[in-house]
């Protein structure tokens, strides 16, 4: 009789990575590999009329997910959604300013945070979006569902935007240090609520985007990354044990590898400015990563990504690994550097 756990390793590359398989071409994915680099894409959001309206349809927000695996057959899916949608359901208001981005009433000083008063019947149209996408997926092709980090997050939260130095959350987190506490805390609860949603609706692994984690001194970093993120591997584990999950702290630099032992996380995504032989070191011993082709060489195309990426598979070789950016796909990405990129890479 075949064992199914293997035969899911066997059909799905990517979540065998993602439980120690180590197969000679790694499988591949893009961070926002959705989104504004394809025609079809902005088509669709310029139907819509706005990004919180693309997401909210959730017929619409299935075809984006979609969209890049029908044009280049990536090994996972990335599901079509915004972190913010954690604190839309934690009660703040949420809208997207054309051309700027999007947008929440700042939690001040003074703010009452008890205010705030949690709605998750807003996680309900992306749960309909990873059923529908389950359904239409390719049976080789893993579904990642993902979440904002709290102290990403909390950044948001605070000032009501994104912002270059994250300031307002900084300050608030040494000087309000319980204040702030009590808002991660609410920011946990509602993530693992979230994501076990995410797992029951249909994805097969989850990815913590940390996208600020680097703008965090070392105590900062230990007390408002490692530990909430820990806090919510062991509650997410408690309820769904075989899930993997990625933690992707991006800016962490040599904080990379006790985030690493300290998070529980199952695997570990590294951004461009980490050098994947020194991260090969660091990081634990069979422990599975994933990255870290800088974007920009991807625009640049030709002799350079080739050049990364065989840096990239040389300091991974004989460790699982998934090929990915180290950040987000950039919106002047040529789709002829993507379609060359996923050649080399499988040739």
């Amino acid at each position: 009789m075949a064992n199914p756990i293997n035969d899911t390793l066997i059909e799905k590359p990517l979540l065998g990575v993602l439980r120690g398989d180590v197969p000679a071409v790694p499988p591949m994915w893009l961070m926002r590999q959705a989104g504004r680099y394809l025609p079809e894409y902005r088509a669709l959001r310029a139907q819509k009329g706005g990004f919180l309206e693309l997401v909210y349809d959730s017929e619409a927000a299935a075809e984006v997910t979609l969209q890049p695996l029908r044009r280049f057959g990536f090994d996972g899916a990335i599901l079509f959604s915004d972190i913010l949608i954690v604190p839309y359901a934690m009660g703040q208001h949420l809208w997207f300013e054309a051309g700027e981005g999007p947008r929440l009433a700042p939690i001040l000083a003074e703010t009452d945070l008890t205010a705030l008063t949690p709605d998750f019947s807003r996680f309900e149209a992306v749960y309909e979006t990873v059923r529908r996408v389950k359904a239409a997926l390719d049976p080789a092709v893993t579904f990642l569902g993902f979440a904002g980090s709290p102290w990403t997050v909390a950044t948001y939260m605070v000032a009501g935007q994104g912002s270059k130095d994250h300031g307002l959350a900084r300050r608030m987190a040494y000087s309000q240090p319980d204040r702030f506490a009590a808002l991660i805390d609410a920011i946990i609860d509602a993530t693992v609520t979230y994501l076990s949603g995410q797992i029951e609706a249909g994805v097969e692994a989850v990815q913590l985007f940390d996208s600020w984690a680097g703008s965090l001194a070392p105590a900062q970093f230990a007390r408002w990354v490692i530990k909430p993120n820990r806090r919510i591997v062991d509650k997410l584990k408690a309820i769904h044990p075989d899930i993997p999950i990625i933690g992707f702290p991006k800016g962490a630099g040599a904080k990379l590898a006790d985030y690493a032992r300290q998070t529980g996380v199952d695997a570990v995504g590294i951004d461009e400015t980490i050098d994947p032989h020194w991260a090969n070191e660091a990081l634990p011993k069979g422990m599975p990563v994933q990255g870290n082709l800088d974007p920009l060489a991807l625009i640049a195309g030709g002799a350079a990504v080739e050049q990364a990426v065989d840096d990239i598979r040389a300091a991974f070789a004989g460790r699982p690994h998934i090929l990915n950016l180290g950040h987000g796909i950039l919106p002047d990405t040529p789709i002829a550097h993507v379609e060359a990129l996923i050649s080399y890479v499988r040739r």
